[in-house]
C-alpha cells in the first residue's frame, strides 16, 4: 500500500533538498518520488544528501507538469503554509490527512505535493490538488525547509499506516472507487463546455468554475457517480446542439 503513496516535489531549486527529501521518505517506508521540472537533476549533491536512500533518487520519475505527475491519482494533497484563493477542502491537522490518504491508497495511487522552497505552490498548481494540508508550527516562526516538511508529513502517513495495519475494514473506503485526476479533468472540461454552451458562463474572468471545482473536490464523487454526472452533461449538451439539416 505504501507504494501507492507518491511524494511530488515541484520545481525544486536546490538538488540537495531532493536528496534530503528522499532520505526523509525512505525512513518512513515511502519510495515513490516524482520531480516536476527540477532545476538540476540528476546531481551529485542530491545523491550525497540522500545517504542510504540513493535507490529513491535513482528511481525518481521526472515530469514536466504537476498535471502529468498526478494524473493517475485519486487524491492529491498539496502542502501549503497558507490558504489560497481556491476554496479546496483543507486539513488543519496532518494526522487527519494521513488517515484519509492511507485509506485511499488501498485502492489506487495518491500523492502528497510540495512546492518550491521560496514560495510553494502556485494557485494554478493548487487546482490540480483535491485537498490542502498545513503543518501546525510556531506562529512566530513557522518556517520549515522542504525536506523537514516532507519528513513531518511522511511520518504522519507512516504512523497512520502502522495504526491501520491488520484492520482492512477500517482502511478500506466504503464510498466506492474514486476517479483519477485525469478522469476528473475530463469531467471539468465537459462541465465547462456545457456551461459555456448554455450561456451560464458569459464572463471570461468569472470564478464560477473555481467554486464548482472546489465543490466537487469536497463532495469526492466516486467513479460511478462521476459517470452519472458525465451522462447528465452529455444529455444536456445534446439539447444545446442545433438540429441537423
Amino acid at each position: 500500500m505504501l507504494d501507492n503513496i507518491h511524494i511530488v516535489l515541484v520545481q525544486t531549486f536546490h538538488p540537495g533538498n531532493i536528496g534530503a527529501s528522499a532520505r526523509a521518505m525512505k525512513t518512513m517506508g515511502l519510495t515513490r518520488l516524482t520531480l516536476v521540472n527540477p532545476r538540476c537533476f540528476p546531481d551529485a549533491e542530491a545523491t550525497r544528501l540522500a545517504a542510504g536512500a540513493t535507490d529513491v533518487i535513482e528511481d525518481a520519475r521526472v515530469v514536466t507538469s504537476l498535471e502529468e505527475a498526478v494524473s493517475d491519482c485519486v487524491q492529491v494533497v498539496g502542502a501549503s503554509a497558507r490558504l489560497r484563493s481556491l476554496p479546496l477542502p483543507h486539513f488543519d491537522e496532518p494526522d487527519e490527512m494521513a488517515r484519509t490518504l492511507v485509506a485511499n491508497a488501498t485502492q489506487a495511487p495518491v500523492a502528497l505535493v510540495f512546492g518550491r522552497e521560496r514560495y510553494g505552490l502556485t494557485n494554478d498548481e493548487i487546482r490540480h490538488c483535491t485537498h490542502q494540508v498545513s503543518i501546525p508550527a510556531n506562529p512566530d516562526y513557522g518556517v520549515l525547509n522542504l525536506s523537514q516538511a516532507v519528513q513531518v508529513l511522511a511520518h504522519e502517513v507512516y504512523g497512520a499506516w502502522r495504526r491501520q495495519a491488520g484492520k482492512p475494514s477500517a482502511a478500506t473506503p466504503t464510498h466506492g472507487p474514486l476517479p483519477s485526476q485525469q478522469q476528473l479533468a475530463y469531467f471539468h472540461e465537459h462541465l465547462q463546455r456545457v456551461m459555456e454552451g448554455s450561456g451560464f458562463i458569459n464572463q471570461p474572468h468569472a470564478r464560477t468554475s473555481d467554486h464548482l471545482h472546489a465543490l466537487f473536490a469536497r463532495a469526492q464523487p466516486n467513479r460511478k457517480e462521476l459517470s452519472l454526472l458525465r451522462g447528465l452533461l452529455s444529455a444536456l449538451e445534446a439539447h444545446l446542439e442545433p438540429p441537423s439539416s
